[in-house]
């Protein structure tokens, strides 16, 4: 660093002098001599009184630093804040195993960015079961047990939807076209939700744990393709056949079945059974086994309501 050098100093009796602050100063600057910035830094700590009487000799002057506290804070503090508070947020999603708390937030943030295709599907008093629904099987069973019975409703959700016009004018249509209500949304997840319980309170423990995912799963296989079956033997049955006499029927009479909507029952059972494969909720033979399970099931359901329906007193089983 550069820096000049007084040729001629004066003593300090001289620079405080009256007759010195009336009158110019006498210095005058010689050859500029280089050397160093601890040595500047020296000479200046020697000769105190002269730079509190030029401050502006002094380049190393410190600034005052002022603080408003009603100051607005700057724009990378309120970043920093929304990074932490979604980071906070993530964390809290991801954790595992899993908290009410995150299913709570998890299911949250899903619904709102879902709400079109649930308005389409549920009632708003059946969304408010779904999302009980969805916040139990998040604690239970994790992203990957609710994104079971995500799929499992756009599927349901988009057979109702399929001839829609063509249902209502037979009369065979869901209730509001069918947007589900509550009723339909527990009477749906009613053996998932005892399971989703089961294995929150670890009934059973970890022997049995693996008994409770399996019938999880069977459960919403089972309610799919019923359901499936029977949305699509409404709306392409060439023929439908009372199961237990096998007498042609009308479309949508309970306990009947059709071709088509038995093979795409089927169908809809082995894409969700492959889904929980995929998603690591069962392994490959405990899906064969939901597949089997929910066409006994339906099968079942379909001579029980064959059989019960017309009799006195039994008439709220095609409900």
């Amino acid at each position: 660093m550069e820096s000049a050098t007084w040729s001629n100093p004066l003593p300090l009796s001289t620079l405080t002098s009256p007759s010195h602050l009336r009158h110019p100063s006498p210095y005058k600057f010689s050859t500029l001599h280089a050397f160093p910035l601890s040595s500047l830094s020296s000479s200046f700590s020697f000769h105190p009184f002269l730079l509190h009487l030029t401050p502006s000799l002094s380049p190393f002057s410190p600034k005052p630093i002022s603080f408003n506290p009603l100051r607005p804070l700057p724009r990378t503090m309120h970043a920093t804040r929304i990074q932490d508070a979604v980071g906070g947020a993530l964390a809290l999603v991801q954790s595992s195993p899993a908290t009410w708390q995150s299913a709570l937030l998890s299911n949250a943030l899903i619904f709102l960015l879902g709400s079109p295709i649930l308005v389409s599907g549920l009632s708003l008093s059946g969304i408010g079961a779904a999302f009980l629904l969805g916040t139990l099987t998040w604690r239970a069973f994790g992203p990957s047990g609710f994104f079971l019975v995500a799929t499992y409703f756009v599927i349901g959700t988009a057979a109702t939807k399929v001839k829609m016009a063509q249902k209502v004018a037979q009369g065979v249509a869901e209730k509001r076209r069918g947007r589900r209500g509550p009723g339909s949304v527990i009477g749906s997840s009613a053996a998932g939700c005892i399971c989703a319980f089961l294995t929150i309170f670890g009934v059973g423990g970890e022997a049995f744990s693996r008994l409770w995912r399996l019938g999880f799963v069977a459960s919403f296989c089972t309610k799919l393709s019923d359901t499936v079956s029977s949305e699509i033997g409404k709306a392409y049955g060439k023929t439908t056949y009372l199961v237990t006499t096998f007498k042609i029927v009308p479309r949508g009479t309970e306990g009947a079945v059709s071709v088509e909507g038995t093979l795409a029952g089927i169908l809809a059972s082995i894409v969700l059974a492959f889904v929980s494969f995929l998603m690591g909720e069962v392994g490959s033979h405990e899906a064969i086994i939901c597949v089997l399970a929910a066409q006994i099931a339906n099968l079942g359901e379909s001579i029980i309501g064959a059989a019960l329906q017309e009799k006195e007193g039994f008439k709220w089983v095609g409900l």
